[in-house]
């Protein structure tokens, strides 16, 4: 891949302007005029339609229902908007999902970009239908999303976001405050230095950890037991080998069910029936181990309330890794055997299976200080720091009561 100044993605315009989301219709007016002008006078007919009002984001999709267009016409002109969450800052580096953003869209892999704003991004509308959990099931969707995901891996530079090189930048000065609204402090934290500098899996994980809570005894040693736990992580699996650079891709890293579009019937045919798919929502999009993408949205094929019964069995990650695979090798030169890959991906999937629960574990206890929704975080991540750590007890042999579904599900053959 070239070196950073290579990859670096053309600026969004900026529209000096906020989104107010107690104002929600008049500031989106503004925002959308202030980006097409055109659209203002009689003739015109502008409609909002609200997608999501979460933490993470507000997503409105703003259309110009002009006389005379047919609603193909209407969607193509559409305009999505998706608003910052109040302190998603703690999570989210915003900076580095519009570079994200941008660099997809130069290769054809997320729509276009059209202007950021002071709290949010404008950019154009796909046309398709968010995907439930049952369809990552599917047979037709999981052979889509596994050909849009071997395209992503082989094909983006993971350099290609970065703004300036990261070694000149502090992991721990882009910590501000922690989840409590406290300035961090690093107790006896070792932080972690990942073997490739800049922005990785590895750096985002250390980030929420050191932006955990600490206003009590308990927090603290949590934080400090999640710490130990991420320093064992990175000795095991940021070795350098894989696939991609250095064994990092460009990877999604939130491949749950909503953020898979099934594309409109002939947007994209193919000819044996898998339906075409895009990927939207670039926030946690960063360098990581292939892996791991592909181990996250695996466990995604349980949908947001964590149903291990549709964990995918060693038969169905078989079959997904054989089409990501042929993909990857269409979209990148590979001197191994197609099959070699396969079977060195299903050991490492294997071997990963157990990693997203302490990704998502961490950020949910985060969520769980800063969110205004009603979930319940803090179980939510007492779930998933579940599966981490019944991962870990399956391979260490430490296991002393029965094998939770999850690890009984993965270990099935069909």
């Amino acid at each position: 891949m070239g070196s950073i100044r290579d990859n670096a993605v053309v600026p969004a315009r900026y529209i000096a302007k906020s989104y107010n989301h107690a104002d929600s219709q008049a500031s989106a007016l503004r925002l959308v005029l202030t980006l097409n002008p055109h659209w203002e006078g009689p003739e015109n007919k502008i409609e909002f339609v609200r997608f999501t009002d979460g933490i993470t984001n507000t997503l409105l999709k703003i259309i110009n229902r002009k006389p005379g267009l047919t609603e193909e016409e209407i969607d193509k002109e559409a305009v999505l908007m998706r608003a910052y969450g109040n302190h998603t800052e703690i999570l989210i580096d915003r900076e580095r999902e519009t570079n994200s953003h941008a660099l997809l869209a130069r290769y054809g892999l997320a729509p276009p970009l059209l202007a950021r704003f002071k709290n949010g991004l404008l950019y154009r509308f796909i046309r398709g239908r968010p995907a439930t959990h049952q369809d990552l099931v599917t047979e037709s969707v999981w052979r889509g999303v596994a050909r849009r995901l071997g395209q992503w891996h082989a094909v983006l530079p993971i350099s290609g976001t970065d703004t300036v090189p990261m070694n000149e930048v502090s992991l721990i000065d882009s910590v501000e405050v922690a989840a409590d609204g406290q300035p961090v402090k690093m107790d006896d934290l070792n932080v972690i230095q990942p073997r490739r500098a800049g922005p990785n899996i590895w750096s985002v994980t250390q980030k929420w950890i050191l932006a955990l809570p600490t206003g009590t005894e308990a927090q603290r040693q949590r934080r400090r037991s999640l710490q130990k736990e991420l320093e064992r992580v990175v000795r095991e699996f940021d070795h350098g080998s894989g696939l991609g650079e250095d064994g990092l891709v460009f990877a999604h890293c939130d491949l749950l069910c909503a953020n898979v579009i099934i594309l409109p019937p002939g947007d994209r045919t193919t000819d044996d029936g898998t339906e075409p798919v895009d990927f939207i929502d670039y926030e946690y999009a960063t360098p990581s181990p292939a892996a791991f993408d592909i181990a996250n949205h695996f466990a995604e094929w349980g949908g947001y309330d964590c149903d291990y019964n549709m964990m995918p069995t060693r038969t169905d990650r078989r079959q997904f890794l054989t089409e990501y695979v042929h993909s990857y090798s269409q979209h990148r030169e590979v001197s191994s055997s197609q099959t070699e890959i396969v079977d060195q991906l299903c050991e490492e999937v294997d071997r990963f299976r157990g990693l997203p629960g302490l990704y998502w574990g961490i950020w949910a206890l985060i969520q769980a200080q800063i969110s205004q929704i009603d979930f319940d975080y803090a179980s939510y991540a007492e779930a998933r720091l579940g599966e981490y750590y019944a991962w870990r007890e399956e391979t260490d042999g430490t296991r002393s009561e029965e094998k939770p579904l999850r690890e009984r599900r993965w270990a099935q053959e069909a």
